[in-house]
């Protein structure tokens, strides 16, 4: 496995788990670096750099990310998007894994890719319920704020530093564990 593979696998696992925040954020960011020759896309993603996509996933963005700071509507929107991150996480990696196998980029874009967005996006969805109910939708826009700032900068870190963005990815997925065991009912025995 070479070094632009491995660097390739780790732009991928960052903007998979930036899709578990925001789903067209981190589209866009790839669209932008692959736009701007910062990234070369896979020959089958490359229309992802084209200028349709940039404006179609810029104005999908900005929807995106308006739409979860309103109450009741980020709700909405994480029932439609769990499925979503699974597939747009799935769609980043296999965009972006370069010099693998397509059984092998498959199976790492479906676990690593889908998985990990699916993952974060899960756990949001469950912060901004609780969210919800605890203070009746007034905490929600801080919840999306977080979300919006976390996918921007593991976005960007995807981009220009593959390595610090799969560093950032496992603090992220480990605070996620942690929350969970810690709210996980104890079963008695």
């Amino acid at each position: 496995m070479t070094s632009e593979t491995i660097i390739s696998i780790f732009l991928g696992v960052g903007l998979a788990a930036s899709v578990g925040f925001r789903i067209f954020l981190p589209l866009f960011a790839l669209s932008l670096a692959s736009y701007f020759g910062v990234w070369e896309l896979n020959e089958s993603w490359q229309w992802i750099g084209s200028i349709a996509a940039l404006i179609t996933l810029g104005v999908a963005t900005l929807a995106e990310i308006f739409a979860y700071f309103i109450p009741w509507v980020d709700n909405l929107m994480d029932s439609m998007a769990i499925p979503l991150a699974a597939i747009a996480g799935t769609a980043v990696m296999v965009s972006t894994v370069a010099n693998l196998d397509p059984v092998v980029t498959w199976s790492l874009a479906i676990i690593a890719g889908g998985g990990t967005a699916t993952a974060i996006k899960g756990a949001g969805a469950s912060t901004r319920l609780v969210s919800t109910v605890t203070t009746g939708g007034i905490g929600n826009p801080l919840v999306s704020a977080v979300e919006t700032g976390t996918a921007l900068v593991v976005s960007a870190a995807s981009i220009f530093a593959p390595m610090l963005a799969a560093f950032l990815v496992i603090m992220i997925l480990v605070f996620i564990f942690t929350i969970y065991r810690k709210l996980r009912p104890k079963s008695k025995v």
